[in-house]
């Protein structure tokens, strides 16, 4: 992020290839068509160019994406009479927590990415198959995944939603 503040065009391109499908990913949720899927991400691209210097936190950055394509998102509906708004909410809010586990999960070392998706598999895979792709214990699995957990609800994106959350009361 400091490097594209000062201009760097390649630490630039390097944030829109990381970031790109996230924006995207939001904008699918709220079906938008792939005209305005567009014109909120370029919306959001240019508002990021204008307030890249107000955004310190490199952690911070997916879910200020998020949040700002949320925005846009939200505008382009209200432009577009749609009897689905409150269904399109549920689906800003359910994108925006996608966003924040996206980024701390991206965030978590190799070895603890390999084993939270092993554990989140469709069909679930057994302990004995996990230990067996991970080289690890069966009796290790269980501690490893709490404090894969707990990373994941210290990681900045995430303590903020449930901060959010828990004054909500959600």
């Amino acid at each position: 992020m400091a490097r594209a503040r000062h201009g760097d065009q390649q630490a630039w391109d390097a944030l829109v290839d990381r970031y790109s499908s996230l924006i995207w990913w939001i904008c699918r949720r709220y079906r938008l068509a792939d005209a305005e899927a567009a014109d909120v991400s370029h919306s959001v691209w240019l508002h990021l160019v204008d307030h890249l210097d107000r955004v310190r936190d490199p952690a911070a950055l997916s879910s200020w994406l998020a949040s700002a394509t949320l925005g846009e998102c939200s505008r382009i509906l209200r432009e577009i009479p749609d009897e689905g708004a409150a269904a399109a909410e549920q689906e800003l809010l359910l994108a925006e927590r996608h966003a924040a586990l996206f980024e701390a999960y991206a965030d978590l070392p190799p070895g603890d990415q390999r084993l939270i998706a092993l554990l989140t598999a469709v069909p679930r895979e057994p302990y004995a198959k996990i230990s067996a792709a991970l080289g690890i214990p069966v009796s290790s699995i269980a501690p490893s995944r709490r404090r894969c957990l707990a990373r994941l609800r210290r990681h900045p994106a995430i303590a903020a939603m449930i901060t959010a959350d828990e004054a909500t009361g959600v």
